[in-house]
C-alpha cells in the first residue's frame, strides 16, 4: 500500500494538457509522487480539496521587498508572508534596495536574511548599472540569482542605466535573460515639470507618456537584438508597445523576447483610477487610458504576453499621502494576483488554462526553474489550490504586507486562494498561515 507524506484529496486537478479531472495527488519528500485514484493510499496528513481546482504552484516573477533598507514599507518575511496568503507559491524580487543588489555579496547577503525567514520559495535579481556592466558574466550564476534586472528609466532606488551604450555593455556580458524597466529616462526628465505643475496624480501618465514608453522598448529591443541576448520586458502599458514586441518575437523568437503584463494594468484605467484613488493609483510606468489597457488584453489573448507579474512595490499610506509628484510610485500587488486574475476569469475575459500559463507554468519555463512549473510527478509540490466560485471583497486587513493596503479595497472578485503548498509544506490554508517559513533559494539550469 503505497505510503504519502501528505494527500490532496477530492480536488479537480489541472492537467498539464490542459483542464481539470477530479483527481489525489499524492506527495512524498517534498515532490508530486502520485496522481489519480489514491483513496486505498495511507499517508501522515491529508488535505481535503473538495470543491477546490488544484492548479500549480503560482510564481510572482516581479515583486519589490524593500530589505535592505526600506522594511518599514515590507521586508522578506512579511513580502512574502503576503505572498503565500494570495496563493504564490515562488517569487523573484527585484534589486532596487538600499544598498541595490549589483554584487555578489549583496545578493548573498539576500540570500542569508531569507533562510528561516520566508514562506515562499524564492530568488534574487543582480542589478545592471554601469558600475558592474562589464562583470556581470562573473556574477550572474551566483546561488539564488534569477537574473539581470535594468531599470533603463527613473523608478524607486538608485539603479539607472540611461545610456545606450552603459545598456550595451550589460547586455555583452554574460548570457541570463535581461529583465528591462522601459522607460526613456530623456524624455522623463524632459517632461518633468508637467507633474510638478499640474502637482495631482492624473498627470502621472501625461508626464511618463507613451513616448516614452514606446522610445524605449524600441531602442532596447534593437540593442538586444543586436547583442544576440534574451529580454523579457516588464509591466507594457502601451498598445504601441504591444505592435513592437509582436514584430520582435516573430522576428527573434518567442524565447528571445518575453512579455509581462500587471493585473493593475489589466484591470484600472485612466483617469478614473485616479479618481477614485488619488496618488494610491500611482506607478510606474502609469495607468493609461482604457484603449492601451484593451491592447494589453488584445496581446494576451494573442499569445504576445507570456507572464503576469504583480510588480508588488509597497510603500506606507503616509507615504501615498504625500503631494504628487513627490508621492511615491507603486502599490502592493502579490497578495491579490491570484483573486484579480480569476476574477478575470470569472468574467470570460480569459480561461482557467491561461490563467495557468500565464501565472505558472510559462515561467518556470522561461527561466528554466528546477523542479516548478506543471503538475507531473517528480516535480516540487508547489499547489495553489483555489475556490473558482467564491466571492470575496477585497479589504485591506486582509493585506499581510507590513504596507497594509491594497488598490482593489472595496473589489468583490469571484475566485479565491484557499491552500498554498510549497514543496509539500502546507503553507497556507483557508486564509491562516500555517507552520514556520520553509521557503528556500530558486534553482535554475544552464541549459
Amino acid at each position: 500500500m503505497a505510503q504519502f507524506d501528505l494527500l490532496v484529496t477530492g480536488g479537480q486537478v489541472h492537467r498539464p494538457e490542459g483542464g481539470l479531472e477530479g483527481a489525489d495527488v499524492g506527495i512524498l519528500d517534498g515532490r508530486i509522487a502520485a496522481i489519480g485514484d489514491l483513496s486505498s493510499a495511507e499517508a501522515t496528513e491529508r488535505l481535503d480539496a473538495t470543491g477546490l481546482a488544484v492548479l500549480p504552484g503560482v510564481i510572482d516573477t516581479q515583486v519589490h521587498f524593500r530589505e535592505p533598507g526600506m522594511e518599514h514599507k515590507v521586508d522578506l518575511e512579511t513580502g512574502t508572508r503576503s505572498a503565500a496568503l494570495g496563493g504564490v507559491t515562488s517569487l523573484f524580487e527585484m534589486p532596487n534596495t538600499v544598498p541595490a543588489t549589483i554584487t555578489a555579496e549583496a545578493l548573498a547577503w539576500k540570500v542569508e536574511r531569507a533562510a528561516g525567514r520566508v514562506w515562499t520559495d524564492v530568488a534574487f535579481y543582480m542589478g545592471g548599472v554601469p558600475a558592474n556592466a562589464d562583470h556581470l558574466a562573473d556574477i550572474e550564476w551566483v546561488e539564488g540569482c534569477c537574473g539581470i534586472k535594468v531599470f533603463h528609466g527613473s523608478s524607486t532606488g538608485k539603479m539607472l542605466c540611461a545610456d545606450p551604450a552603459d545598456v550595451a555593455r550589460v547586455f555583452a556580458s554574460g548570457g541570463r535573460r535581461i529583465s528591462l524597466h522601459s522607460e526613456a529616462d530623456e524624455v522623463l526628465t524632459a517632461r518633468k515639470h508637467i507633474a510638478e505643475e499640474a502637482g495631482e496624480p492624473h498627470a502621472h501618465p501625461v508626464w511618463r507618456n507613451v513616448e516614452s514608453a514606446v522610445r524605449s522598448t524600441r531602442r532596447l529591443l534593437e540593442l538586444a537584438e543586436a547583442a544576440e541576448r534574451p529580454v523579457h520586458i516588464l509591466h507594457i502599458t502601451t498598445a504601441e508597445e504591444m505592435e513592437l514586441l509582436a514584430a520582435a518575437r516573430a522576428r527573434r523568437g518567442t524565447h528571445m523576447v518575453t512579455v509581462e503584463v500587471t493585473p493593475q494594468h489589466l484591470t484600472l484605467a485612466a483617469p478614473d483610477c485616479y479618481d477614485a484613488m488619488g496618488t494610491r493609483a500611482q506607478m510606474n510606468p502609469p495607468v493609461r487610458e482604457a484603449r492601451h489597457r484593451d491592447a494589453l488584453w488584445a496581446a494576451l489573448e494573442s499569445g504576445v504576453v507570456d507572464v503576469i507579474g504583480s510588480d508588488h512595490a509597497p510603500h506606507t499610506l503616509e507615504e501615498k499621502a504625500r503631494p504628487y509628484p513627490a508621492s511615491p510610485s507603486g502599490m502592493p500587488g502579490v497578495q491579490t494576483v491570484v483573486p484579480i486574475m480569476l476574477d478575470h476569469v470569472a468574467a470570460g475575459r480569459l480561461s482557467l488554462d491561461r490563467f495557468v500559463e500565464l501565472t505558472a507554468t510559462t515561467a518556470a519555463r522561461i527561466w528554466k526553474i528546477e523542479g516548478k512549473g506543471p503538475i507531473h510527478i517528480g516535480r516540487d509540490a508547489d499547489l495553489t489550490l483555489v475556490d473558482l466560485a467564491a466571492k470575496r471583497e477585497l479589504r485591506d486587513d486582509w493585506i499581510g504586507s507590513r504596507a497594509g493596503w491594497t488598490p482593489f479595497a472595496g473589489q468583490t472578485v469571484t475566485g479565491w486562494p484557499m491552500a498554498t503548498l510549497v514543496r509539500g509544506h502546507v503553507v497556507m490554508r483557508d486564509g491562516e498561515l500555517q507552520g514556520t517559513p520553509i521557503g528556500q533559494p530558486l534553482r535554475f539550469a544552464r541549459v
